[in-house]
């Protein structure tokens, strides 16, 4: 990487781990919601459709925006966005109404699709387009950096300390069986505790305002901003790679937050807290973040493709473990799993946006569109956990069917892609 890049390179590899903390700080509110709002699990589960469907809405609106301006300004808008969803918990906890948490996690997630649609593809732009997909790795590696943080401050600051998890004795929640007085007093206070690290992550995002507001960021982008949009969208559905790249990535990013999510229902099964649940999703990411630099690695000696097939497949292993053992041993199947997902989301990312040149801001939208998998299949494995039991399996264990389904899909990419790549080379 060229000198002049390194200090935006940087700047911008902050934004990775801040997108990563919101992501998993709001993971567990599924479980808590579901709990401190009396709701079943697929309308918990909503809590991922607000969050991933802001991406899905506002994906093409922000690279449409950072062709017609810039980068630095598509990302001080994105913060703008992020900033404000988070300070919306205020008034959302004050009059304590799920929609309007719902309403300020999508407001959040405008943000998010901006900063999403913007940082990839400069990362990507800053330096040649051989090692593209290893640098974008490399920023990639600081998301789960944020993502761990999230997972901690959710672990024992929020979910430690919600009086509606409660149990008595038997491993039954006290909440369940209070007065209805008892259990309003207990929901404000709740609700007080998920709003407060919202408030604090609001601020901190007005810091990284400033910050980029007087930061001086190079454009490299290489796109006239006047060739038309729609032969842009043209070229990219006829490209086949990253066609098919969009529909791995949906199915991916529907894999991570059904496997992040729904962790707690599975160790609830067996009979943990959620706060001790919290701290296996820890682990996983903690797998997750030693294996995206160990994935990193392994592309400097053998094809990107190969390896997301080789990992996909693993996943599938570490799933039909999840779905057949019950105890323990499933549990550590499921927390495996994030082993095999490291190199996934930047590995399809990069290897779909190869070559596209001047129709990289809107394939990147695309490919961040593709987040609408997180907000699509949580409702579903949930109404699949409102079954209690399929086939002679606990629901829980049964509902990770959707998830091996996703892993197939994604080692089918590798396999295809592997085999173009072969093709165009003789």
């Amino acid at each position: 990487m060229k000198r002049r890049y390194l200090v935006p390179f940087i700047i911008v590899t902050s934004l990775f781990a801040l997108w990563g903390f919101a992501n998993d700080i709001t993971n567990p509110l599924v479980a808590a919601f579901r709990t401190i709002m009396e709701i079943s699990n697929a309308k918990a589960a909503l809590i991922q459709m607000a969050f991933y469907g802001g991406y899905a809405t506002m994906a093409i609106p922000a690279a449409l925006f950072v062709r017609k301006y810039s980068y630095k300004k598509a990302i001080i808008l994105g913060l703008v966005l992020y900033a404000t969803g988070a300070l919306l918990f205020i008034p959302a906890a004050q009059f304590e109404m799920f929609g309007f948490f719902l309403a300020s996690l999508y407001i959040l997630t405008f943000g998010l699709a901006f900063l999403e649609t913007t940082a990839n593809p400069y990362i990507l732009s800053m330096g040649a387009e051989e090692t593209s997909t290893r640098r974008l790795n490399l920023a990639q590696a600081f998301n789960p950096l944020g993502s761990i943080f999230g997972m901690f401050i959710a672990s024992q600051v929020i979910l430690a300390s919600l009086q509606s998890d409660l149990r008595n004795s038997s491993g039954d929640l006290i909440f369940e069986t209070l007065s209805l007085a008892e259990k309003s007093v207990i929901r404000t206070h709740d609700l007080a505790v998920i709003r407060n690290p919202y408030v604090v992550l609001g601020l901190v995002v007005i810091g990284m305002i400033v910050l980029f507001l007087v930061a001086k960021m190079p454009n490299t982008r290489s796109e006239n901003p006047q060739s038309s949009v729609k032969s842009s969208f043209q070229r990219l559905y006829k490209n086949v790679v990253y066609r098919q790249g969009v529909i791995a990535q949906i199915f991916y990013v529907g894999v991570q937050i059904m496997c992040w999510t729904f962790i707690i229902h599975y160790a609830e099964n067996l009979g943990l807290s959620k706060a001790e649940a919290q701290r296996y999703n820890m682990v996983a990411m903690g797998l997750f973040i030693l294996f995206r630099f160990v994935s990193t690695f392994l592309m400097r000696f053998f094809n990107a493709r190969k390896l997301l097939m080789a990992f996909a497949m693993g996943g599938m292993m570490t799933i039909a473990g999840t779905i057949f053992i019950q105890g323990m041993g499933g549990l550590y199947a499921l927390v495996a799993t994030s082993a095999f997902m490291s190199l996934m989301f930047p590995t399809i990312y990069g290897i779909s946006l190869e070559g596209i040149g001047e129709d990289t801001t809107l394939g990147a939208a695309g490919l961040v569109m593709a987040i609408v998998g997180g907000a699509l299949m949580p409702p579903l494995q949930g109404m699949i956990i409102d079954l209690e039991s399929v086939l002679g399996l606990p629901a829980v264990n049964f509902s990770f069917i959707l998830p091996f389904i996703c892993f197939v899909v994604i080692a089918r990419f590798g396999l295809v892609t592997a085999h173009l790549q072969k093709q165009s080379s003789r």
